[in-house]
């Protein structure tokens, strides 16, 4: 590679003719830390915590499915030509949109049959995706993948990035803008924040309506530096989707709060309190 810069190894582990990507651990750490702290906070709620795990059991598989179908409705026009790339995700080719909408589905199902609140469910939840979304995305960063526009070494070096990071985004002789990094630590930002308003007056539900609203801003901005958005005509999916779900999250909150009073978040304890609202 040009002036001697090579990249961070994808692999974690090789074992024989079996390679474990980095890719791979990161996200599988990122479920783990995610179904920890949702479990801790079902604690809080007292919430049974079989039902998290239950929960997750459904939400992954479902998630990845949906992350992939996602990916390839908007990708149509070279998987109409090659239907037997559609299954062969290890290529690449998932969308964390896909992926939440999947998860939300799962959870809506899964608390009608459950027969629990949903919303009370997704604010357990909530703190887990964003710090889980936050974590996964250095997935990407080993993948040299999801980054945005070129730019130069000095602007990188302006940002006072450490050298590996700097290093991983000099791809094919060009350097491009960290964007996987900057979606990361505003999810970090939404994590704290999340753990900070749930000690607010905040109602039934908010907590995750927050997390949408924080997550589709940001998004919504640096999907706009990105260079491998899925496209839908001249538009971004990614930024017509965020700013459809920053409206729609927005409307709920307020229809909730005028129609139905959902009661307050530190006073929700399962199967205390009303299970529709």
């Amino acid at each position: 590679m040009d002036n001697g810069i090579q990249p961070l190894d994808p692999v974690a582990i090789q074992l024989g003719n079996i390679s474990v990507k980095w890719y791979g651990v990161i996200i599988a750490s990122a479920v783990v830390i995610a179904l920890l702290l949702a479990l801790s906070e079902a604690n809080k709620r007292k919430m049974d915590k079989e039902i998290i795990v239950d929960l997750l059991i459904w939400a992954i598989p479902i998630s990845i499915i949906s992350a992939r179908i996602y990916y390839v409705i908007f990708e149509w026009d070279f998987y109409k030509n090659n239907l037997g790339e559609i299954v062969k995700i290890w290529h690449g080719g998932i969308a964390i949109y896909g992926a939440l909408i999947g998860a939300v589905l799962t959870a809506v199902i899964f608390s009608r049959i459950k027969k629990i609140s949903f919303w009370q469910l997704a604010d357990v939840v909530a703190p887990s995706l964003i710090i889980a979304q936050a974590i996964g995305r250095w997935g990407n960063f080993m993948n040299q993948e999801a980054h945005g526009v070129e730019t130069t070494r000095a602007f990188l070096e302006g940002l006072h990035l450490p050298d590996f990071i700097i290093n991983q985004m000099y791809i094919d002789g060009v350097y491009y803008q960290p964007t996987f990094l900057y979606e990361s630590l505003w999810n970090v930002l939404g994590f704290i924040i999340l753990l900070v308003i749930r000690r607010t007056k905040i109602r039934r539900g908010e907590l995750f309506l927050g997390y949408v609203i924080w997550y589709s801003f940001g998004r919504f901005f640096i999907e706009g530096m990105r260079t491998d958005s899925l496209m839908w005509g001249a538009f971004r999916v990614s930024q017509a989707l965020s700013l459809f779900l920053i409206i729609l999250a927005i409307g709920i909150i307020v229809y909730r709060r005028l129609k139905m009073n959902p009661p307050y978040y530190m006073e929700d304890k399962y199967g205390k309190v009303a299970k529709k609202k």
